[in-house]
């Protein structure tokens, strides 16, 4: 087993909760085999590197053993490098929220947050 298909290796390794929906990322556009866009049917072979975009957020995989069949999460992690970069971070300045569904700021709340975002008191 030398090869198998990205649309399988994907919910082989727990990429991806069914077959139909890594299916549906591939021809969606949402999955790179080696830098092309990926059809199902693209062969994966150990050494390459996969771009998935999984829940709004890009993963990057290098595949280390090629696998068809589902398994166990500990043995899934072992199939794959993962290569993608850490998020960034926060930003450490406090942003001013409302309540959802507080309504417009009053005139005195608005002088607030504006005194606020402008650096005074």
């Amino acid at each position: 087993m030398e090869s198998t298909r990205v649309d399988r290796w994907l919910w082989a390794v727990r990429l991806t909760k069914t077959r139909p929906d890594a299916a549906a990322a591939c021809r969606g556009g949402h999955v790179r085999v080696n830098g092309k866009p990926a059809k199902p049917a693209t062969a994966v072979v150990a050494g390459d590197e996969v771009r998935a975009r999984v829940n709004d957020t890009t993963r990057i995989l290098e595949v280390t053993r090629v696998i068809q069949k589902r398994v166990g999460a500990a043995d899934a992690a072992t199939c794959f490098i993962d290569r993608t970069p850490a998020p960034p971070p926060e930003s450490a300045v406090p942003v001013a929220r409302r309540e959802r569904g507080a309504g417009r700021p009053t005139k005195r709340e608005r002088r607030v947050l504006d005194r606020f975002r402008s650096g005074e008191n």
